[in-house]
């Protein structure tokens, strides 16, 4: 059987044809040099359709890939193009706050590294029936996962206007977010809303004429907001990054990819209670348990060159971070209530699926 057919899951076009993943071979070149130890474990938190996975496992032969998704399709489409890897590839069907979960069923003391890839995935907003893109008419889903929790509709006819408001304007950096809130709310008295061409055709009539001439579709930003409250990214993502550091051995490393500034505020912040002293100013000498307990191996955050812009324009807007573990996270740094949050999540798992 040819890769190509392997690929092919239900009729689906193969993964590596439907994505290009960003900065793939700096991310590779980053984790590379904790996974040289046979039986070193990656933990790819957002699998998507494999491509870094791929990658690593194809340049890395010494490594295993545990791959996460909360979305079944990617999951199915990865695992057929990884199958050739055999026992080195496990996917996990989880939200990636869930990794500390996820590395301990697996038996897992630590890993050697862990990789972030945030936002929206091509197979979201290639397959239009997915609701994701706002150029093609579709119902109004934009669930990651299908098979569980509200939609985009359930948003636009449930919540306040108020409401509205502060998720365009959070979310989606909406300079026009009363406005299009506003048409929202009245539009919802008429009739719900249904359609993903019914919104962008909204959007577009409540933003000024001169606003929708520079920018690109003025519907993108309400879009994006609309994406990120549906699957809960920024809440999710506050308890993953922390709890990503958490399952790093010592030299081990982590590499996230963000597309919005919220995500990169927050992996910043994580990263950067990591790297600093938490001793009090004016010590003379700094106390061991005070020490940072991770290493910046980026100077701040990284951008696409203009190579990677004119091979994948999707990279426009990436912030790649990386860091390394140099020890572990002292008792009085860890996140806090670590434990109890394990256990709730346990305990919650089955209701929140």
């Amino acid at each position: 059987m040819t890769d190509d057919a392997s690929d092919d899951t239900s009729g689906a076009r193969p993964a590596r044809d439907r994505h290009v993943p960003v900065l793939l071979q700096r991310c590779v070149d980053l984790l590379a040099p904790a996974l040289t130890e046979p039986g070193s474990v990656l933990v790819d938190c957002t699998l998507g359709m494999g491509g870094h996975a791929e990658a690593v496992l194809e340049q890395v032969p010494s490594a295993r890939v545990v791959g996460i998704d909360r979305d079944p399709q990617a999951l199915e489409l990865a695992g057929a193009r990884l199958a050739r890897f055999g026992d080195r590839f496990t996917g996990v069907h989880a939200v990636y706050d869930e990794v500390g979960d996820v590395v301990a069923d697996l038996g897992l003391p630590g890993v050697q590294g862990v990789l972030m890839d945030l936002g929206v995935s091509s197979l979201q907003l290639d397959e239009a029936e997915r609701g994701f893109a706002y150029a093609r008419d579709a119902p109004l889903d934009m669930r990651m996962d299908q098979s569980r929790g509200r939609t985009a509709a359930d948003v636009l006819n449930t919540y306040d206007e108020r409401a509205l408001v502060r998720i365009l304007r959070d979310y989606g950096e909406e300079r026009f977010a009363p406005r299009v809130a506003r048409a929202i709310v009245r539009r919802r008295e008429q009739q719900p809303w249904e359609r993903t061409g019914e919104l962008a055709e909204a959007v577009r009539a409540a933003i000024p004429a001169a606003a929708r001439r520079t920018g690109g579709n003025p519907a993108k930003r309400t879009f994006q907001a609309l994406r990120i409250e549906v699957n809960g990214e920024i809440e999710v993502l506050e308890r993953a990054v922390p709890a990503a550091v958490e399952v790093l051995a010592t030299d081990g490393r982590i590499v996230v990819e963000s597309y919005h500034s919220l995500e990169d505020r927050i992996v910043k912040r994580t990263f950067a209670r990591g790297t600093t002293s938490s001793a009090p100013p004016g010590l003379p000498v700094e106390p061991e348990s005070h020490r940072p307990y991770l290493e910046a191996l980026t100077r701040g955050a990284e951008t696409a060159d203009e190579a990677e812009l004119e091979r994948n324009p999707r990279s426009a807007s990436v912030r790649l971070r990386a860091a390394r573990r140099v020890r572990p996270t002292p008792s009085h740094m860890e996140p806090a209530a670590r434990t109890t949050d394990r256990t709730n999540h346990r305990m919650n798992k089955e209701a929140r699926r």
